[in-house]
């Protein structure tokens, strides 16, 4: 018998899901996929019935950029009607300024952010004031963008709050994740105690207490990237790594109440 907390719900409106910084949607070689950002979930949600997009937006431009591209792309391929949006790490800032400042609101029904630091990061702060000096040439030199760093730092998302509300009529939840010690790969050791002194429980970049928006939030065990599906290694060496695929149809759920 299927196991009703994995059920997915077909959707009247499509899903939008947004990345993060340095994302993008799908890397493919010679015509076939090699990465997703989002792997197994757009199927997963796909095999449902639902009409799942992901934009590619810039890497490193800032959120009112990137948001201003989520509103192009979703004119473009979905000209009249409203979707949902779920947007990873910096991908929910974009959602919320495209629909409080861009005037998006009636095409939106729903915002789920997931792992996004809405009251910023101690690791873009550190990350700026340690190394802004140094990098900002180098990104110059390539024609990138450092806006999308300075744009996730506490002070920067302090104002955003400030001057990007949240819509009447459009639901706003949220996913916060939390990674265990013993679950920890090498690579999030030093992010995630930087973030646990400055404001606790973490997912190795984003804090539980930044991660919190809207209606409801829930906490998912994992790392930033656990978040979106990518596996834990240590966890799956363990045998008690689970995909979280499965988990986006409980916020398909609840987003449905909005349709």
């Amino acid at each position: 018998m299927p196991d009703p907390d994995s059920a997915v719900p077909k959707l009247r409106c499509p899903i939008v899901l947004v990345h993060g910084l340095c994302g993008y949607d799908r890397v493919t070689a010679l015509g076939r996929p090699l990465k997703d950002y989002f792997p197994g979930i757009r199927e997963r949600l796909e095999a449902a019935g639902n009409r799942v997009l992901v934009p590619r937006l810039s890497c490193t431009q800032g959120v009112a950029d990137r948001a201003a591209e989520l509103g192009r792309y979703i004119d473009r391929h979905v000209p009249a009607g409203p979707v949902h949006l779920i947007g990873h790490s910096m991908g929910g800032l974009d959602a919320r300024y495209l629909v409080g400042n861009l005037g998006m609101a009636p095409r939106v029904r729903s915002v789920t952010t997931v792992g996004t630091p809405h009251r910023g990061s101690p690791i873009a702060d550190w990350g700026v004031r340690r190394f802004g000096a140094l990098v900002a040439p180098l990104f110059q030199l390539l024609g990138l963008s450092t806006r999308a760093f300075l744009d996730l730092t506490s002070a920067a998302c302090a104002r955003f709050n400030l001057v990007v509300r949240d819509a009447p009529g459009v639901q706003y939840f949220a996913v916060a994740g939390r990674c265990d010690d013993s679950l920890l790969g090498g690579g999030w050791q030093l992010t995630h105690g930087l973030v646990s002194r400055a404001e606790g429980a973490n997912d190795g970049v984003v804090s539980v207490a930044s991660a919190e928006w809207g209606e409801h939030t829930d906490v998912w065990p994992g790392d930033h990237l656990n978040l979106v599906n990518w596996p834990n290694r240590l966890a799956r060496r363990q045998g008690v790594w689970e995909a979280v695929a499965p988990d986006y149809g409980r916020i398909l759920r609840r987003v449905a109440a909005a349709e």
